[in-house]
């Protein structure tokens, strides 16, 4: 079960939002954190939107202290909320990120539950952002995968409804000395072009389905809008909101593991 963080209450900065909840709770702010951008949303109790997304983009570099920072400024305008779901792209374990491909070094080894939880005086969350944007989508039986297409690729695996954490496919190797995320993150997008990027997403997606045969695959992520290739009967895209929708699941009365 995911950590939560329970820190004593703190001065607030001009950029945190009140914090006394009002109306419906509980109240959750979702927050999902990504390559290129950096999103959040209010949820009421039944895991539904009660404010616009709002965005900004991911801080270059993008350190701890730099995506903090932006965090509260970005939740700002949001209003009152009682709890914090984080995703975030790369491996966490207890709250605390040990990978960030996509971000920077210094996030290795930094307990983003307690910092965030100290900052906001609020108990927060945070599991591998394609895990949460799986709890988005998923309809929680048999074994669903996600991949999620952005700035890098992410992916995420459930049996029954339940997550297996922290499935870094993305940095396996897979075709021409190229890993899957070098084959068909954001960079290679741009390298070379819509009409070839959607041939290797099909190859990859062909290279998937038989071996780990899930019964339902899932394209999500900023990128998967440019899919246009026919999708197998099995194979679903998803609207990129489920980032921020999934973060209501780790609030559950029975939360995601997040042990490896």
């Amino acid at each position: 079960m995911p950590r939560a963080a329970t820190p004593k209450p703190s001065p607030r900065k001009k950029t945190v939002p009140d914090l006394q909840a009002s109306g419906a709770t509980p109240r959750t702010l979702a927050i999902d954190i990504g390559g290129s951008g950096i999103k959040a949303i209010i949820l009421g109790p039944d895991g539904k939107p009660l404010t616009e997304r709002q965005r900004v983009e991911t801080p270059k570099p993008a350190t701890p202290k730099a995506v903090m920072k932006a965090i509260l400024g970005l939740i700002a305008p949001l209003g009152a909320f009682d709890r914090v779901a984080v995703g975030f792209p790369g491996v966490v374990v207890d709250g605390v990120t040990h990978t960030a491909a996509n971000l920077h070094k210094d996030w290795k080894g930094f307990d983003m539950g307690r910092e965030l939880g100290k900052a906001l005086s609020r108990p927060v969350r945070v599991l591998n952002d394609a895990g949460v944007q799986g709890f988005g989508v998923i309809e929680g039986h048999g074994v669903e995968m996600l991949l999620t297409l952005g700035t890098g690729m992410g992916c995420a695996l459930f049996v029954d409804g339940k997550y297996v954490p922290n499935l870094e496919l993305a940095h396996h190797p897979f075709r021409h000395g190229k890993t899957y995320e070098e084959y068909v993150g954001n960079a290679a997008l741009e390298r070379v072009g819509k009409k070839k990027w959607n041939k290797h997403v099909q190859r990859v997606v062909e290279q998937l389905l038989p071996i780990w045969n899930p019964r339902v695959l899932y394209l999500g992520g900023g990128n998967a809008r440019l899919i246009d290739f026919p999708l197998p009967k099995q194979v679903k895209v998803t609207e990129n909101v489920a980032g921020l929708l999934g973060g209501f699941a780790l609030w559950k009365d029975e939360p995601p593991p997040e042990r490896l």
